[in-house]
C-alpha cells in the first residue's frame, strides 16, 4: 500500500487532531502517501482532498475540533453517492482509508468496503465512549473533564442557595459521560439511558437527603434517558415535592465537544491513529483499532456497530452508596 485517505466524520471530538496528527506522520515514516478528505464522505465524493505532508499536522496535537472537518452526507446513503467516491479514491490512486469516528462512520465504511473493495481502519473519535471495542475513545476523556469544570461550579451556586440543579450531560444512548462525570462531582443521583430510573426513586433520594439535613443536590442526566431530557425530569420532580423547592436546570450541550484535548485524550488519539495506519499497512481491514486493558486490538465493524458496550454495574452502584 503506498496511498492512502483519511478522514472524520460524525460528530466533532477533542483529539481527533492528534490522530490526524499520528496518521499522518505515522504514514511519513513508513513511506506511504498520505491524502486529507475534508467534510467525511462529502469530500470523498466531491474530491475535496489534499496531500498531507509531516508539517501539514504541526501544531494540531493540542488543538479540538478537527482540521479536516466533518459533515453529514445524504449523498453517500445512497450507491450513486458511493460510486463518486470511489471514482474520486481511484482517480488519486488511494489503495486504503483510516476512518476516524462513531458509529455512524464505520457503518458507513464497513459498507463502501463490500461494494468497492476499499480497506478501512477505524479510530474510534466520540465523546460519547459508546463503541464496543475500545476501553475508552477519543474525546471521552475532555468532555467529561469539561462536564466536571461545570459541575463543580454549579455546585458552588447550589449550596449557596440552598438549590437543587439538574445537569443535563451529552448521551442520546450512552451513560459513561453521566457516570463518570457524577461520581467525580459528588453528584446525588445519575440518570442514564442504559438504566430505568423511576421518578419516584429520584423524588425518594432527595427526601432522603433533606432528611439527613442536606440543602442543595445535584442531578446528573444523561440526555437520552428514558424519562426525558433534565428539563422533562426537573418539571415532573417540581410536581412531587414541594413547591417551594428551588429547582434549576442547566444544559451543557457541545461545550462538552470543544476545547483542547486532555493529556490522556492526546496520547489515547496518537496510540489510535498510529495503530490505523500500521494495521492497514499490514493488511487489515473493515476493523477498528481500540484499546483494551492498555493493549492496541483490533474489532471488526460489525461488532462495534452491533455489540452494546454497558455501563460498568459497579459504577452505578457506587453513585447510590457515595450519595449517602
Amino acid at each position: 500500500m503506498k496511498r492512502i485517505g483519511v478522514f472524520t466524520s460524525g460528530g466533532d471530538a477533542p483529539g481527533m487532531n492528534a490522530c490526524i496528527r499520528a496518521v499522518v506522520r505515522g504514514a511519513v515514516y513508513h513511506g506511504v502517501e498520505v491524502y486529507g478528505i475534508r467534510r467525511g464522505y462529502n469530500g470523498m465524493i466531491t474530491g475535496d482532498v489534499y496531500k498531507m505532508e509531516s508539517h501539514s499536522v504541526s501544531n494540531i496535537v493540542q488543538r479540538g475540533g478537527t482540521i479536516l472537518k466533518s459533515a453529514r452526507s445524504m449523498e453517500f446513503l445512497t450507491k450513486e453517492g458511493r460510486q463518486k467516491a470511489y471514482d474520486k479514491l481511484m482517480e488519486l490512486g488511494i489503495e486504503g482509508l483510516v476512518a476516524i469516528g462513531g458509529n455512524g462512520t464505520f457503518t458507513g465504511a464497513q459498507l463502501f468496503c463490500s461494494e468497492f473493495g476499499i480497506p478501512a481502519v477505524g479510530a474510534p473519535g466520540t465523546i460519547d465512549n459508546d463503541l464496543y471495542g475500545t476501553d475508552y475513545t477519543i474525546g471521552f476523556d475532555t468532555a467529561v473533564n469539561t462536564a466536571l469544570d461545570a459541575i463543580d461550579r454549579i455546585r458552588d451556586t447550589a449550596s449557596s442557595h440552598d438549590r437543587i440543579f439538574f445537569i443535563e450531560v451529552m448521551g442520546r444512548d450512552s451513560g459513561y459521560i453521566a457516570v463518570q462525570s457524577g461520581i467525580a462531582g459528588g453528584a446525588e443521583l445519575v440518570m442514564v439511558p442504559e438504566v430505568l430510573t423511576p421518578i419516584s426513586e429520584v423524588v425518594e433520594t432527595l427526601r432522603q437527603g433533606w432528611s439527613r439535613s442536606k440543602s442543595s443536590s445535584i442531578i446528573i442526566v444523561a440526555e437520552g434517558d428514558e424519562a426525558g431530557g433534565a428539563v422533562e425530569v426537573a418539571a415532573r420532580i417540581k410536581e412531587e415535592v414541594d413547591e417551594d423547592a428551588d429547582i434549576r436546570v442547566t444544559t451543557l450541550g457541545h461545550t462538552q465537544r470543544g476545547g483542547p484535548p486532555s493529556a490522556y485524550d492526546r496520547i489515547l488519539a496518537s496510540r489510535l491513529g498510529l495503530g490505523a495506519v500500521e494495521g492497514l499497512i499490514a493488511g487489515q481491514r473493515n476493523v477498528m483499532a481500540g484499546i483494551i486493558n492498555n493493549e492496541l486490538v483490533y474489532t471488526p465493524f460489525e461488532d462495534c456497530i452491533r455489540l452494546p458496550k454497558p455501563i460498568n454495574e459497579d459504577l452505578m452502584r457506587m453513585v447510590k452508596i457515595l450519595s449517602v
